[in-house]
């Protein structure tokens, strides 16, 4: 984009999920915002690409976050009406494991505390209503009507566009080389020049803590990774009769899965951690890295093919909770902070993008936050000194 003014109410450095959605609602609030990417539009380095991703309202990560997940969709929903993208699909949802598991377990009582509709079917029930899954005998399942998925390359696109069309600037290409903040004013320096503000937003994924180095976040990167499997039955992978999964066997065997949109059907887990940083996080496809997931969908899935056609990686930021940072720097108060989505926030992304446009200009959220707050992390370490 053309460079345009140097003095700004609020620049947003990183424009992936949070970034995009943060930029689109500080416009739309009238806001002159500027928003600086170090990469170009839609990139493939970060935490906001894959085609599709699952939203679910069922969470079992905690009851706290139904009223975001609520509010996003609505946001989503009016996300697709105004930028005329296809932004969201409803499919339902399947949460699998045995009744204790925390996917299970954690999603019941998130339903139960905020009244969303859901049913609880056990194994025979699950096979005659959605015969793609084989579960374990003693596995049951979570449905959840209100899941779906999202895509998130139209959702970066929209949230950019949108910010544009309201007043927004948006420069690709340019990374931030430092940046500092006092009582009066924020100011960020570039290659290219150096921008004054009123706030700054945060919102840099896998390089959080290199931005933020003086808040010493307990973050760590991980490399992660999807496989696409060609259907092999299009009537039982179709977004009208699959639904998304989450499937739980365990702390090691974490599944999930999104039907056949035109690219066959997407499986993703979690075996294991792989630390890595931005720029060496190795993305070559492995086979070690394939061979679970092909086992899973062999034993697991029906109609499907266990012999992937296509892959793709990407790096979660994940929190020692696993909870997301969301708030005020502690001691730089015209600075906003996101990141640790923990790979389960890309759905959150259009709440998080109005609840920062709140933040900045010093308007209530709505929301309580205290659950994502940066300064917690210094407060369970002064709390273990004690």
């Amino acid at each position: 984009m053309t460079r345009g003014r140097a003095s700004y109410d609020a620049i947003v450095v990183g424009l992936g999920g949070a970034g995009s959605a943060a930029a689109y609602h500080l416009a739309l609030a009238g806001e002159r915002v500027l928003g600086l990417e170090q990469f170009g539009p839609n990139h493939a380095w970060g935490s906001s690409h894959g085609r599709t991703r699952i939203y679910r309202t069922a969470y079992f990560e905690g009851p706290a976050y139904v009223p975001l997940v609520r509010r996003a969709q609505e946001l989503w929903h009016q996300l697709e009406e105004t930028s005329g993208r296809r932004i969201i699909q409803p499919t339902g949802g399947l949460m699998i494991g045995r009744p204790g598991t925390p996917t299970v377990a954690g999603a019941r009582r998130t339903a139960e505390m905020g009244r969303l509709a859901h049913e609880v079917l056990s194994r025979d029930e699950v096979q005659q209503r959605f015969p793609q899954f084989r579960l374990q005998p003693e596995e049951v399942a979570l449905f959840d009507p209100a899941a779906g998925v999202l895509f998130p390359e139209n959702c970066l696109e929209a949230h950019a566009a949108g910010a544009v069309g309201a007043g927004a600037e948006i420069h690709y290409g340019e990374p931030v080389k430092r940046w500092s903040a006092n009582s009066e004013a924020v100011v960020v320096e570039t290659p290219s020049a150096t921008y004054r503000g009123r706030s700054l937003v945060i919102t840099a994924g896998p390089w959080t803590t290199r931005v933020m180095a003086d808040l010493h976040l307990p973050l760590q990167v991980e490399r992660q990774f999807v496989l696409w499997f060609p259907s092999t039955a299009s009537d039982l992978a179709s977004p009208d009769r699959m639904p998304v999964f989450l499937w739980d066997r365990g702390p090691s065997e974490h599944t999930y899965g999104i039907p056949d949109f035109g690219d066959g059907v997407k499986v993703g887990s979690w075996f294991g951690k792989r630390a890595a940083s931005p720029e060496s996080a190795d993305r070559i496809f492995r086979e070690q890295d394939a061979d679970p997931v092909r086992r899973f969908v062999a034993s697991s899935l029906s109609g499907v093919s266990p012999r992937e056609t296509a892959y793709a990686s990407c790096l979660y930021t994940n929190a020692p909770d696993q909870h997301f940072v969301l708030g005020r720097h502690p001691r730089r108060r015209r600075v906003i902070v996101v990141s640790a989505c923990s790979g389960h926030g890309f759905k959150f992304t259009s709440v998080i993008g109005e609840v920062i446009s709140h933040l900045a200009r010093g308007e209530p959220t709505g929301y309580d936050l205290s659950l994502f707050d940066p300064n917690r992390f210094d407060r369970n370490r002064r709390a273990s000194k004690s």
